[in-house]
């Protein structure tokens, strides 16, 4: 079995040599972005696995890749680079890799949900401009956390939550228990939850799953943070909710279209605070998830 890291940028080429192992499969590393799609079947011609960080797998161009029987995902949405079933369907098997950032993007989270509170990214923004603007913003102690979809991630999140005093609701797909955490129904957690915190997988249950409805029907002053996916969250109502003040803040690390394209409407806003899909991105978190990637590889033969 022979593989190609195809897009090992932002240093995880570096990572990747680190963790990799003398008894490992052979990966060769590609340090360069996203490849088109008509470059792919050349690219991996001669390969029988593919690792892919961020990369689009158009069916079309995948069809053409002989040979290849594995794409190994680093990270969990693979559907929004590819269609797996589609894949499936050509021969080719695709893995992803659960629980190698749930601290990592928990701890992100809750970064996010202080700088939501206290107005922190627009304080920067407006001294870097000259400009001294002072914010007031809600202590998160004593405040209700509503947490969408309860695996590793909403699990992390809600114990940091319960370490700073917050008062932690859930709602899952599934039914779910843990310490300290009430399970209630969505629109209980939506009317009583200061801030509301999406932790789903998006998949074509999922895709639009916040619409403007469910905003609507948020305490109103609420925040809202994603760490998750953007294509959750309906993008017009939610931007209809900031603009009108419901929604008193966004604090958002994922996108439908990313990278965000320059001059999107949620640049504008003063009531978002953004971070570039960098959730995951701590070295302690990379590490684990080449390895569990290189791990993976090792069971395909």
């Amino acid at each position: 079995m022979r593989g190609l890291f195809l897009d090992a940028v932002d240093d995880l080429a570096a990572v990747f040599r680190r963790v990799a192992r003398p008894d490992d499969p052979p990966v060769d590393v590609r340090e360069q972005a996203e490849a088109p799609a008509e470059r792919l079947p050349a690219l991996l011609a001669g390969y029988d696995f593919v690792l892919d960080d961020h990369s689009h797998l158009p069916t079309a161009a995948m069809a053409r890749c002989a040979g290849l029987k594995h794409v190994v995902f680093l990270g969990t949405g693979a559907r929004s680079y590819m269609n797996p079933e589609e894949l499936a369907a050509l021969g080719i098997t695709v893995h992803i890799i659960r629980g190698y950032g749930d601290t990592a993007v928990a701890e992100h989270a809750m970064a996010l949900m202080f700088s939501a509170a206290r107005g922190i990214a627009r304080m920067d923004r407006d001294m870097r401009a000259g400009a001294w603007t002072r914010m007031e913003g809600p202590q998160l102690t004593g405040k209700t956390l509503g947490l969408i979809g309860f695996g590793g991630i909403g699990a992390e999140l809600a114990r940091l939550a319960r370490g700073i005093g917050m008062r932690v609701l859930a709602w899952n797909r599934s039914p779910r228990q843990a310490e300290g955490v009430a399970f209630v129904d969505l629109p209980v957690l939506l009317a009583e939850s200061d801030v509301v915190s999406l932790h789903l997988l998006l998949n074509d249950e999922t895709r639009g799953f916040l619409q403007a409805e469910h905003l609507a029907a948020m305490k109103p002053g609420a925040m809202l943070v994603n760490t998750a996916r953007g294509a959750l969250v309906e993008e017009a109502a939610l931007l209809d909710a900031l603009r009108s003040g419901r929604l008193r803040h966004a604090a958002l690390d994922v996108f439908e279209t990313e990278p965000l394209p320059a001059g999107h409407p949620l640049t504008a806003l003063p009531n978002v605070t953004l971070s570039a899909h960098s959730g995951f991105r701590t070295p302690e978190a990379s590490e684990r998830l080449l390895r569990m990637a290189l791990d993976i590889a090792r069971g395909l033969g």
